[in-house]
């Protein structure tokens, strides 16, 4: 499964390699078997084994088997470990981090809209200045901010969360949901209701 450069940080040769890194810069001192790793990003197992090479033997990761797993980890005494930390949490670090901070709510769903959605999803166009959350559901206001505040410092860009209730979601009546739906939409937690054309 082939994946072309992606346009938040075409710099890296593919979208896969950019979802491994990014995970594990994102989780430092945490190891990962190469499954986990697949089934964290979606991918198949045999594209995490080529890109896991590739990091090893850079020195970006370090590997280490138990039994018949290998369990890898980024090296965090690699000197371009820092600063590719720092793109990689930039460029794509916020589907992570969104899931991991607005998964603590009791959202039916929470997805990426805007123009970073629009730039992972490959779609041209200037480098996203923020993140845009929609959270699909009845979850307390301060611990929508929280999240968004949590996300905000992890990944260093403005988090601009939208809270619609389920009726407001199926019924896509209004221009926003509207516009929502009718462009790039990256789910990262739970599944959108399935009223209306979701």
């Amino acid at each position: 499964m082939r994946s072309e450069a992606p346009p938040l940080l075409p710099i890296l040769r593919s979208r896969h390699l950019a979802d491994v890194l990014t995970v594990l810069a994102l989780h430092p001192g945490q190891e990962y078997t190469l499954t986990e790793l697949a089934n964290r990003v979606g991918i198949p197992l045999t594209t995490v084994q080529r890109e896991a090479g590739r990091l090893v033997s850079a020195g970006l990761v370090n590997e280490r088997r138990v039994g018949r797993s290998r369990l890898i980890s980024v090296n965090q005494a690699s000197r371009f470990i820092k600063p590719l930390t720092d793109l990689v949490t930039l460029a794509f670090g916020p589907h992570i981090a969104v899931a991991e901070e607005f998964g603590r709510l009791s959202a039916v769903a929470v997805g990426i809209c805007g123009s970073w959605a629009a730039r992972y999803e490959g779609i041209p166009g200037p480098p996203p200045n923020d993140i845009d959350v929609l959270v699909i559901g009845d979850v307390p206001r301060e611990g929508l901010y929280d999240a968004a505040d949590r996300t905000e410092r992890r990944v260093g860009l403005p988090v601009n969360p939208v809270m619609v209730g389920i009726a407001r979601w199926e019924a896509a009546a209004d221009p926003l949901i509207q516009q929502i739906r009718s462009s790039p939409l990256l789910w990262v937690c739970g599944e959108p209701p399935t009223g209306g054309d979701a």
